[in-house]
C-alpha cells in the first residue's frame, strides 16, 4: 500500500477515505440501508461494517462516581471523600444559560440531528484531510457522552482511559453504534442531563454541580450567563482553559462561547457584548477531599471507616467489588463517633502531648455493650508533613495501623486474673511473690509445655515489693512475680483463650506466643483492641466486637446493610464483677490513683514496658471504656527516661503519670452530663486469714490465753500457696504469753 507517511500511518487520502466510509456507514445504519461495497470507499466501508456488527448493541452505563459524606452520630459532617468530586443533579436544577451554552459550543445542531451529525462529519473530513490526521472528530453531544461513559468505566486505570480517549477509527465506530442506541432509548433531554453530570470540568470537578461549586461557590441552577459560558468553554480542554491557572486563555474561550450563543440566537448580540465586558468573577472553593480534611481530629476514625468498607464482606464478596463500591461513592455514612467524646479526646491529647514531642499518644473510647467506637485520636495528625503520619496508631495492622502494635505491659494482667478466676482460683489466691525469681518451669501451654531452659528471671518494679501477696494487693501494686506465678500455676492456654474471647488479638494478626511472659504484656496490641477488651469487664463479661458505622444510605436513598457488633460471653458475671472490684482498687489506692475519676466510679490498670518504650492506661466506667498509649511511633520506639512530654519533664515515664491523666481528662469530658452507674462490688476476703487484732483493746492476760504450743517447725498453713524455702521458718515456740521465737516469717 503506497502513500504512507514516514511515521508508518495512513496517508491523508486514506484517512479521509476511511473516515468518510465510517460516516457513510453511520448514515446507512440510521436509514436502515445496506451499504454497497464499491471501489476503495466500498472496501473501507465493508471492513467497518463487519467491525460495526461485532459491537454489542447495549451500552452498559456504570453508576457515576460521586462524593461520599461521612457523618458523626449526631449527623454532623466529619469529611467528604471521593475519587471524583461529583454531585448528580436534574436538568431542571441547571441554569438555562448553562444548557444553552454547552449545546451552542459543543453541538449547535444537537436538537436537529440524530446520534450522528452528517454535516459535521463532512466538515470534519475536510479539516482532517488538510491536517493529515484525525484532529476533528465531529462528535455530537451524544457521542461525547458515550466516550465519557467509557472514561468513567475505566476509572483510574491509565491504560483503559487512554484506550477510551484515543483518536482512532475503531473508537469512532464503537461510539457510533452506542450513540445510535442511546439516542433511541434516552432522548435529547436525558442525554443532555447525563452529559452535564458526567463531564470533567477541571480542578477535580466532575459534573456541572461540582464545577459550579468549585469555580463560583454556588449551585448550578444559579449560574449567570458569563459564568455558564466560562464553564461550557472548559469542556474542550480543562487544563488549557483553566481559569485559576490560565485566566487570560479562559476569558478568551468564554468570549468565544458567548459569541457562539449569539450566533445561534440563544442570546442577543447586546447580551453577549455586555457579558464579555465582565471579569471572570471567580469565587473558588478549593477541593477538600479525603480523611485528611476531617474535623475534630477524626482523620483516623474516618480512615477506619474507609478500611471497613474496603475489608468487610458486608460491602462485597471480593476486594475488587468493595473497592468499586467505595470509588463509586454517593454514600452517606452515619458513624458511631460521638462529637462530645471526640472533642474531649482531642483536648486531652493537645493538653498532655505535643505534636512535636519525640513520642506520640493514641486514645480510643468505646461503649461497653454495643461495641460502638465513640472517639479516636492521636497526637500525630493525619497527613504527609513533619510529625504527621498516615498510620493509625489506634488500629491493628490490617486496618491501617502499625505493623506490630505496642507492647501493653501490665495492662494485660487483668486478663490473666480473669482466666485464673474462671479456672477456679480464688480472688484471695496468695503467692510468695519475691522481688526477683526465675520463671517457674515447666508450664503447660495449648501445644504442650514451656520450659525455662535458659534460666530466665523476672523481677518487680520496686525492690520493696516482696510478698506474699493476694490477688487484690498484687493487682493494685502490679506485682510482676505474682502474675508470673499465677499464669504458671493455671497454664498459658487458659489465658490466651480468655484473651481471644475478649477480642484481645495481636495487632499483627498472629497467634499468641505460648509463654508465661505473656502475662507481663510482652505482645503488641492496639489501643482500640485494649479499650474494647476492657469494655468486656465493664459489660459484666460480655464481649462486643467494635463497630464504626451506624447506617449507610446509597444513591437513590437506598439503605445499605452495615456490619453489626457481635456479642458473646467471655466470662461469668461474677468473674467480671470480681475483676472490676480488683481494678477499682488500682485507681483508688494503687498505681493508677492519678487517673481515678472523681465524679463517678471507675476502674483501670497501668502498664509500662521494658526500657519504658511504651506506657499505658486502660480504664473504664460501666458505660465507657478507653485506652491510652504513649510511646515512640516508630519501629524502635523511644526510651522514655529523662524526657519532656507536653512540656512536662520526666525522669522516668510510668503508666500512671502520663497516660493516666490523658485518660482521666478524655473520659471526664466525654462522660460529662451522662449517667454515672455503679459497678457490682464483690467482697474479696481470705477466709483463712486471721482478722487483725484491734490494738486499742486491752490484752487479755488470763492464764493460758496466749500460751504458745510451738514445739518445732510448722507445716505450710496455706497449702494452696507455693512458697520458697527461705520463707518457711523452723524453731521452738517458747509458749508463755505467745511470744513464739520461730515459725513463719514474711518479709514486708
Amino acid at each position: 500500500m503506497g502513500n504512507t507517511r514516514s511515521s508508518g500511518g495512513l496517508s491523508t487520502a486514506q484517512q479521509a477515505a476511511k473516515f468518510l466510509g465510517v460516516s457513510a456507514l453511520a448514515g446507512a445504519v440510521m436509514a436502515g440501508l445496506a451499504l454497497p461495497a464499491v471501489g476503495a470507499l466500498g472496501l473501507a466501508a465493508k471492513g467497518t461494517v463487519e467491525e460495526f456488527d461485532g459491537i454489542p448493541a447495549n451500552l452498559k452505563t456504570p453508576p457515576l462516581s460521586q462524593r461520599t459524606t461521612i457523618l458523626d452520630a449526631k449527623g454532623g459532617e466529619i469529611a467528604k471523600v471521593y475519587s471524583r468530586d461529583r454531585t448528580i443533579v436534574k436538568l431542571n436544577d441547571v441554569s438555562p444559560y448553562m444548557r444553552q451554552a454547552i449545546v451552542a459550543i459543543e453541538d449547535a445542531r444537537f436538537y436537529e440531528h440524530g446520534a450522528v451529525d452528517l454535516k459535521g462529519v463532512l466538515r470534519a473530513v475536510n479539516t482532517n484531510a488538510q491536517d493529515g490526521g484525525v484532529s476533528q472528530g465531529a462528535s455530537t453531544l451524544t457521542q461525547q457522552y458515550v466516550k465519557n461513559v467509557f472514561v468513567e468505566e475505566a476509572g483510574n486505570d491509565k491504560e483503559k482511559v487512554a484506550e477510551a480517549t484515543q483518536q482512532s477509527i475503531g473508537r469512532k465506530i464503537k461510539e457510533l453504534k452506542y450513540a445510535i442506541k442511546v439516542e433511541k432509548e434516552l432522548g435529547k433531554k436525558r442525554i443532555l442531563e447525563n452529559y452535564l453530570n458526567i463531564t470533567f470540568f477541571g480542578q477535580q470537578a466532575y459534573g456541572i454541580e461540582a464545577a459550579s461549586q468549585r469555580y463560583f461557590s454556588k449551585s448550578a441552577k444559579d449560574l449567570k450567563l458569563e459564568q455558564a459560558a466560562l464553564l461550557a468553554g472548559l469542556v474542550q480542554s480543562p487544563s488549557r482553559y483553566d481559569p485559576i491557572n490560565a485566566p487570560n486563555a479562559a476569558k478568551a474561550r468564554r468570549d468565544t462561547v458567548l459569541r457562539r450563543m449569539a450566533e445561534v440566537k440563544d442570546i442577543t448580540p447586546a447580551q453577549a457584548a455586555a457579558a464579555r465586558k465582565k471579569p471572570l468573577g471567580l469565587k473558588v472553593s478549593m477541593p477538600r477531599s479525603g480523611c485528611i480534611t476531617a474535623v475534630r481530629g477524626a482523620g483516623f476514625f474516618c480512615d477506619y471507616v474507609r478500611e471497613t468498607l474496603l475489608n468487610d464482606p458486608t460491602f462485597g464478596k471480593t476486594a475488587e467489588a468493595r473497592a468499586k463500591r467505595w470509588t463509586q461513592g454517593g454514600l452517606t455514612i452515619r458513624t458511631t463517633l460521638d462529637p462530645q467524646a471526640q472533642e474531649s479526646v482531642q483536648r486531652s491529647i493537645k493538653k498532655h502531648v505535643y505534636q512535636s514531642d519525640p513520642v506520640a499518644t493514641a486514645v480510643t473510647l468505646v461503649e461497653p455493650g454495643t461495641g460502638k467506637v465513640l472517639g479516636m485520636g492521636q497526637s500525630r495528625p493525619y497527613g504527609f508533613g513533619e510529625n504527621e503520619t498516615q498510620i493509625n496508631l489506634s488500629a491493628d495492622k490490617s486496618m491501617g495501623g502499625s505493623n506490630y502494635g505496642f507492647q501493653v505491659g501490665s495492662t494485660f494482667k487483668p486478663i490473666t486474673a480473669a482466666a485464673a478466676i474462671e479456672q477456679g482460683k480464688k480472688p484471695y489466691q496468695r503467692y510468695s511473690s519475691p522481688y526477683k525469681m526465675k520463671y517457674p518451669s515447666p508450664v503447660t501451654t495449648c501445644k504442650g509445655t514451656w520450659s525455662n531452659d535458659e534460666g530466665a528471671t523476672v523481677e518487680n518494679e520496686n525492690e520493696k515489693e516482696v510478698g506474699p501477696y493476694g490477688m487484690k494487693e498484687a493487682t493494685a501494686k502490679s506485682v510482676n512475680t505474682y502474675f508470673v506465678q499465677l499464669i504458671s500455676d493455671i497454664g498459658v492456654c487458659p489465658v490466651t483463650r480468655m484473651a481471644d474471647k475478649m477480642g484481645a488479638k495481636r495487632a499483627d494478626g498472629k497467634e499468641h506466643n505460648q509463654v508465661p511472659s505473656l502475662t507481663l504484656g510482652s505482645e503488641g496490641f492496639s489501643p482500640l483492641t485494649m479499650a474494647n477488651a476492657y469494655a468486656t469487664f465493664a459489660n459484666r463479661g460480655v464481649y462486643c466486637s467494635p463497630v464504626f458505622i451506624e447506617s449507610i444510605t446509597g444513591p437513590g436513598d437506598k439503605k445499605l446493610k452495615v456490619p453489626q457488633s457481635k456479642c458473646s460471653r467471655a466470662m461469668s458475671e461474677k468473674t467480671a464483677d470480681t475483676i472490676n472490684t480488683l481494678l477499682r482498687g488500682v485507681v483508688e489506692d494503687g498505681t493508677g490513683k492519678q487517673a481515678g475519676l472523681q465524679s463517678r466510679p471507675s476502674a483501670g490498670k497501668t502498664g509500662t514496658t521494658d526500657e519504658r518504650r511504651a506506657a499505658w492506661f486502660v480504664g473504664y466506667t460501666p458505660n465507657m471504656a478507653g485506652a491510652v498509649w504513649v510511646g515512640g511511633p516508630g519501629a524502635k520506639g523511644v526510651k522514655m527516661e529523662n524526657i519532656t512530654i507536653g512540656g512536662v519533664p520526666h525522669d522516668k515515664v510510668y503508666g500512671a503519670d502520663t497516660p493516666g491523666p490523658i485518660w482521666k481528662d478524655a473520659m471526664s469530658g466525654a462522660l460529662d452530663g451522662k449517667p454515672a452507674p455503679n459497678f457490682v462490688n464483690v467482697q474479696i476476703k481470705d477466709p483463712n486469714q486471721r482478722k487483725p487484732r484491734d490494738d486499742k483493746k486491752p490484752r487479755d492476760h488470763r492464764p493460758g490465753r496466749d500460751r504458745g504450743n510451738d514445739n518445732g517447725g510448722q507445716d505450710n498453713p496455706w497449702p494452696d500457696i507455693s512458697l520458697p524455702p527461705d520463707l518457711i521458718g523452723g524453731g521452738n515456740g517458747n509458749g508463755g504469753n505467745g511470744n513464739g521465737n520461730g515459725g513463719w516469717r514474711f518479709p514486708r
